[in-house]
């Protein structure tokens, strides 16, 4: 791989019906950069920081499809993604008239005896697969 040397123990492989369409979605608007590519594969592997995604054009190659795919594609589930700054992320996706899924927020989780604070918003992607962006805000103690 030409990119990371870390390389994260999970790494989703996300089936699109465009990869070029999620390409643009993911490098242009949320900042993603392609790691590599198998264009023939109709395949990429993306990173942003130590956030590692494979987009897997459908029909292309054999993929592993437990049932019928339909829109909104993964259903059940949102992948966060923590970034030192989620407002540079806000801007591109505003500035292209990208709806978000819900707008920019604070928000503190509990978490044992402590909250932990996020700075967060979530949009789906052209397939619908649902991402929250993050941006730590911090620990505090708990009822502040």
């Amino acid at each position: 791989m030409s990119g990371p040397e870390f390389l994260p123990d999970l790494v989703p492989e996300l089936a699109v019906t465009n990869l070029g369409a999620s390409l643009r979605f993911w490098v242009d608007l949320l900042g993603f950069a392609v790691d590599y590519e198998r264009p023939e594969e109709r395949f990429a592997y993306i990173v942003l920081g130590n956030a590692h995604v494979m987009l897997d054009q459908i029909g292309q190659t054999p993929t592993w499809e437990t049932g019928p795919l339909e829109r909104p594609f993964g259903r059940g589930l949102n992948f966060e993604i923590t970034v030192p700054d989620v407002q540079p992320v806000v801007d591109r996706l505003n500035n292209a008239n990208w709806p978000l899924f819900v707008e920019l927020e604070e928000k503190w989780y509990r978490v044992n005896d402590q909250e932990t604070g996020v700075r967060q918003f979530l949009v789906l992607d052209p397939d619908g697969y649902l991402l929250r962006f993050s941006q730590s805000l911090g620990l505090r103690p708990l009822n502040s």
